[in-house]
């Protein structure tokens, strides 16, 4: 079976190039080099990322170089590359206009620096970063967390 290299870069820039021999081993190998701050090299995708609403509990965040947080006050959301995600529970939308699921998003305020394909308006022309959501598309268990299934972020 051929070799499947992955890279990971840290806040500094440093990239790492991991080789795996299988798909599982090169997510332990990005989940092992998230605890010690890198994050797998990718490209911000329009639209954020989606997957399925079921997936939300058990999301091993490290995936994306990402950690769930909790403040003082309650608000959760996620940290990744030095911004803090909001996490907004959207509830179904059924009318004749539009059938929207339920669903979780992670968004943070737009900056300048941001590439207008990420970010998103809406109310009043505030301009909102996505970061990821859940839906109900399809689901791969290699994206959980291990050990015990765990509750919300």
């Amino acid at each position: 079976m051929p070799d499947i290299q992955t890279t990971v870069v840290n806040d500094l820039g440093i990239r790492l190039t991991l080789t795996a021999n299988s798909a599982s081993e090169a997510l332990n190998l990005i989940r092992q080099y998230a605890a010690q701050g890198y994050a797998p090299e990718r490209e911000e995708r329009p639209g954020g990322i989606e997957l399925p609403l079921e997936a939300h509990d058990n999301f091993d965040w490290r995936l994306l170089g990402a950690r769930p947080w909790k403040d003082a006050e309650g608000n959760e959301g996620v940290w990744h590359k030095g911004f803090f995600y909001r996490k907004r529970e959207l509830e179904a939308v059924d009318n004749r206009k539009m059938k929207l699921p339920p669903a979780i998003k992670y968004s943070r305020g737009a900056r300048p620096t941001d590439p207008p394909h990420i970010q998103e308006k809406s109310e009043g022309d505030i301009a909102y970063k996505k970061g990821s959501g859940r839906n109900a598309l399809g689901f791969n268990p290699e994206m959980d967390s291990p050990g015990p299934r765990r509750g919300r972020c």
